[in-house]
Order: structure tokens, then sequence, then C-alpha cells
């Protein structure tokens, strides 16, 4: 069977290729995956698995291509869905009999008694790692990346020509394993093979989410960063590739002041509003107050999809006062969340530890091993159908206390199967986008810096759109 299948449309392909980062599924991408959801439903799978199609162009006209990432029930090599850039699996390949290889040398050490062998073990083990680091680094090499322009970098160059910082080539000279088997790379590297022009490109989740990271059963999901992005910086070059929308600026926004005096001020962040200085923009609260306020700091931070109360502090004293209070934990702050889906129970605390997921930031995963502490109190307020103008939807009203204060804490702990499960409405690294990420940092209290008087602040409702379905 041929991994290249007809697609059958009138639907006009787009002016530019994906930028596979952040994108909206093009309309000939989810008639692809329609198809491909299909085939895959017959496979009786039983792992979650992203999926990838890219929509392309050959003599015959439009066309499509299907990848996994990795491998699939343990295979590679499923007729449907196109070839790996390198096939690992083969049973008599250099890489399965050196596998076997150390694998003979692992049952020689557990053989060995440690008291009686010490010398030998310490020998047999320090084999073991060099024959482990040589045949990862021979398999970065069989992995030969080409580009729109034909191209050709094995896996070892393209990682260190996109990671050019020495501080950063010292951390991560080698990239980690499975780079390369992701879907993006699998389906360029076949339509630059066979002469196939790329024209959009989209992956999928199918099946149930892994334990660690957050994925819906068939949403789809931009290419991961870590690993992916050196790879396809290499691969697209040669295509006319839509602008990085990140990059893009952000509208100017003002901050709403709700309070100030000369120590402080309370500002209500909008949604989309940096909190400070970013990669690529550097208007953001931080400078607006610094215009506002010349020597001004930020006594803590939001995520720039979250509105809502943030404290500015005016001098260094009422900085260090405010860091202080944030430090040892005695700021109150309560959010409001609107989530999709119905939480089990109406009021319950949430403690799984987080920790940043190196190979896809800023994404977090929960990690019982290594994982910060993070605990989050959550109230339902209402928990029934809530309507815009046009739509009805299954969400429901929270309030949110965090008790620490974690990355993503909020969006993690309602979006996680063993949290909620009810990701936050809009937010679209762990659930799916809408107009804004339903997330509102609502009330603030805290001691002044220099009166010591207790301050609370709350910030009237903020999602007017949205309203209980039988309230008329």
């Amino acid at each position: 069977m041929t991994p290249l299948h007809t697609l059958l449309t009138t639907i006009n392909p787009p002016e530019r290729f994906t930028y596979p980062f952040y994108y909206e599924p093009h309309p000939l991408c989810l008639l692809a995956a329609e198809e491909v959801k299909e085939e895959i439903s017959r496979m009786r799978l039983t792992e979650g698995k992203m999926f990838g199609v890219l929509v392309v162009k050959s003599e015959n006209g439009l066309g499509f291509l299907a990848a996994y990432s990795g491998l699939l029930e343990g295979r590679n090599d499923w007729p449907y869905f196109v070839a790996p850039v390198f096939d690992a699996q083969q049973p008599d390949g250099h890489f399965k009999q050196t596998e076997r290889e150390i694998s003979e040398l692992n049952r020689e050490i557990d053989g060995l008694d440690p008291q009686a062998n010490p010398v030998t073990i310490e020998r047999l083990k320090a084999r073991r790692k060099q024959m482990s680091e040589d045949l990862q680094l021979w398999l970065f090499h069989q992995y030969q990346f080409l580009n729109a322009r034909g191209e050709t970098r094995d896996l070892v160059a393209v990682w260190q020509s996109y990671h050019c910082s020495p501080k950063i080539q010292k951390r991560y000279p080698l990239p980690p394993g499975g780079t390369g088997d992701c879907c993006a790379p699998k389906l360029l590297q076949y339509a630059y093979l066979h002469g196939l022009k790329p024209l959009c490109m989209a992956e999928f989740w199918w099946g149930p989410s892994p334990k660690t990271d957050i994925r819906h059963h068939g949403q789809y999901y931009p290419a991961c960063r870590g690993k992916c992005k050196p790879v396809l910086t290499w691969m697209l070059q040669g295509l006319d590739v839509e602008p990085n929308p990140e990059e893009a600026g952000f509208p100017h926004q003002v901050p709403e002041i709700v309070y100030e005096d000369e120590a402080l001020a309370v500002l209500n962040k909008p949604a989309g509003m940096l909190s400070e200085p970013g990669r690529t923009e550097n208007y953001s609260v931080a400078t607006w107050a610094q215009g506002r306020w010349p020597g001004s700091m930020l006594a803590h931070r939001l995520d720039m999809l979250t509105s809502g109360i943030i404290l500015v502090a005016k001098t260094k004293e009422a900085y260090l006062n405010l860091q202080g209070q944030f430090t040892n934990r005695t700021v109150k702050k309560k959010y409001l969340a609107i989530v999709e889906g119905m939480p089990q129970k109406e009021h319950g605390v949430i403690t799984l530890p987080l920790l940043n997921d190196p190979m896809n930031r800023p994404r977090q995963i929960v990690d019982h091993e290594h994982g910060k502490q993070a605990i989050t109190e959550y109230r339902v307020l209402i928990n029934e159908a809530l309507r815009t103008k046009d739509e009805k939807l299954a969400a429901a009203l929270l309030a949110l206390w965090p008790h620490t204060g974690r990355t993503h804490q909020l969006r993690m702990h309602c979006a996680h199967p063993d949290g909620l499960g009810c990701p936050i409405l809009g937010d679209e690294l762990y659930g799916r986008k809408a107009d804004r990420l339903y997330l509102q940092a609502q009330a603030i209290t805290f001691v002044h810096p220099t009166t010591d008087k207790r301050m609370h602040f709350e910030l009237p409702y903020p999602f007017g759109n949205l309203i209980p379905y039988n309230n008329k």
C-alpha cells in the first residue's frame, strides 16, 4: 500500500506552508485527518499516540501523507503510514545487534558477585557505558534530513547548528533520544524524497492521555519544540512558511489602575498583555509601569493570557516587603475560571507536583518524583451549562485559590485527568483555543508594606459574555 492517499476536494490550498509550532488546522488538513481517524479506528490501538497529516501536491493532484510519532504498538512498519527517517528496528541491523550485546553485558554484570568481582564489574560497566554512547552517536548520524532545497544534514549537524550558543551546546551537546521520530520530520522527509510539494500540515492526539502530560483525544497540537524545532527549522528551509504569530507583536493594551498610593499600585491587567518583556516583545505591564512610575517593579507576575490583579511596588522597600509576603505565602489570591466539563466534586484540593517539560517549553508535566509541590483549592460556583450569544457550553465557573505559585499551576491542575480533568476554556496548551483564556486573578489580600494595614481588592465578574444557560 502506498502511503500517498488521494484527496478529492474543491478546497483551495493555503498560499503558505503551516508554521508548525502555532497554527489553526487548514480545512484540507481537517479533511485528511478525518480519513486517518477512520483508518486508526479500525486498528484497535491500545495506546495513545500523536498522529500527523501532510497535504501535498503531486503529478496527479492533491493527496496526503499520514504518520505517527515513534513506534505504534511496538512497530514502525504500518503500511498506511510513511516510513521512519531511519529504521533502527531491523533485527539484523547494527542497532539491534549492538543492543543485544549490551543486554548480554547486563546479564553478565548481574551474574557476578559484587564482593568477589568489584574490578571486573567496574570494567564491564565502563564498557557498557561506552558501547551505549557510541551506539547513540552512531544512530544520530544515520538520521539524514532533507530540506526543501534538496540539501542534507545528519541529526548531529542539525542539532548543533541550531543550538549555536556555547552555553546551550555545553548543556545539550547531543539531541535527546527519539529526536527525528515525531510526525512532522517523517512526513516532510517522505515528501522531499518522492518529489511531493508540501502544502499544509497538522498533528492530533488519538487515544488515552499519557500520565504525565495532557493530551485530549482528537485534539490538534503544535509540533513539540524541544525535539522538533531544531529539526524542522532545517527541513522547512526552502519552503514559503507562514510567519511566526508569536513574533508578530501584541496590541499595546493599557492596564486599569484599581488603587494607587505612594508605595504601590494595584492594576487590572488585560488578557493578552505580558507582565514583563518577552523574547520578542518589550511592551509589558512592567515597562508601562516604569514609564508612569520610574523605578517601579512588579511584585509578582501573571501569564500573558491571564487577566486580573497585579501588584506594582513603587519603591525598593515596598518591593522587598511584598516579595517577602509572597515568599512566606501570606498573600492570599483568588482566581475565577471557566472550565470545560463538569467537575465531579463541588469543593476540593488538588496536589499534583509539577515540572518544566524541557523538551516542550513552556509546557509543564506532572512528575511525582522530581516535580515541585503544587497545591490548589477549588470550589464550583456554577455547575451548569453556560451560554454565549451563539452557543451553549458544558462548562462550570470555579473559584481557585493557589497555595503555591508554580508555572501554569492552575491550568495544569484544572486540565490534568488526576486533577479536575476539566481544562480552562481557551487554554491552548492544555485544552483548546477560544476567544481568550477564561482565567482571571480576581481578588488579592496582603499587608500594606508601609502602613501594615491589611488590604483586600476584588474585581467585578470578568466573563460577561458567559452566563448560566437558564438565565434568560
